[in-house]
C-alpha cells in the first residue's frame, strides 16, 4: 500500500521536514492513546499545538505534561509501549532526531494494530508494511498504515495538513477504542 502520491512509508518520513516528522509520530501514539489511558482522550492536545506552532519549547514542555498526565498502568499490554515512545520524543528539533523518533513510533503503532489483528503478528509484516508491501495485513494494521500515510501526506502541505492528521489521529484512536472494548467485553 503506497500513498496518494504512490511513494512508501519510509520514502514519505525521509523526505518529511521537522514540522511533519513531529506531527508523524505524534498522530501514531494519538491513536494509539487508548491503549496507555482509555479515559485521557485529549491528553496529547497541547502537544498537537506546540506542533501546529513548531515551538520545540512548548513541545517540550507539552510532552512533559503529558507524560505526567499519562502517568499510571498502561490499559492494555501495548501501552507500555506507547508510553516508552512518548518518553522518548527528542526535545530538540533535529532532523535526525525527529525522523529516527517517528520512525519508531511508527512501527509500535503499525505492531499495535497488527497485533489485534492477530496474536502472532511477525515483525517482517510491520517492516513489509512500512516499504510498501502490506500483503497480509489484517484490517487493523492495513487501516493504521493508511492513516500513517494520509498523515504524511497532509502535512507535507504545510501547517494547514496538520487539522487533517490530527482527525486522522482522532478518527484512528475511536476505531482501535472500540477493539479494545469489544475484545474486554468478550474476554
Amino acid at each position: 500500500m503506497t500513498s496518494s502520491t504512490g511513494r512508501s512509508l519510509l520514502e514519505l518520513t525521509e523526505g518529511a521536514d521537522m514540522r511533519g516528522l513531529a506531527a508523524a509520530g505524534l498522530g501514531c501514539l494519538d491513536r494509539c492513546l487508548p491503549l496507555l489511558a482509555a479515559d485521557r482522550n485529549d491528553a496529547l492536545r497541547p502537544v498537537w499545538a506546540a506542533v501546529a506552532r513548531a515551538d520545540a519549547a512548548a513541545w517540550g514542555e507539552a510532552l512533559g505534561k503529558a507524560l505526567v498526565e499519562l502517568d499510571g498502568p498502561p490499559a492494555e499490554p501495548a501501552g507500555a509501549a506507547v508510553r516508552e515512545r512518548l518518553a522518548a520524543a527528542p526535545r530538540d528539533w533535529t532532523p535526525e532526531a525527529l525522523r529516527a523518533w517517528a520512525a519508531d513510533c511508527s512501527a509500535t503503532a503499525l505492531d499495535a494494530h497488527g497485533r489485534y489483528d492477530t496474536a502472532d503478528l511477525s515483525e517482517d509484516l510491520v517492516e513489509r508494511c512500512r516499504a510498501g508491501d502490506p500483503a497480509g495485513a489484517g484490517p487493523l494494521l492495513a487501516g493504521e498504515l493508511r492513516r500513517q500515510l494520509a498523515v504524511l501526506d497532509a502535512v507535507a502541505h504545510g501547517p494547514t495538513g496538520l487539522r487533517r492528521a490530527r482527525e486522522l489521529s482522532v478518527e484512528g484512536g475511536r476505531v482501535l477504542r472500540a477493539v479494545v472494548s469489544r475484545r474486554a467485553r468478550t474476554a
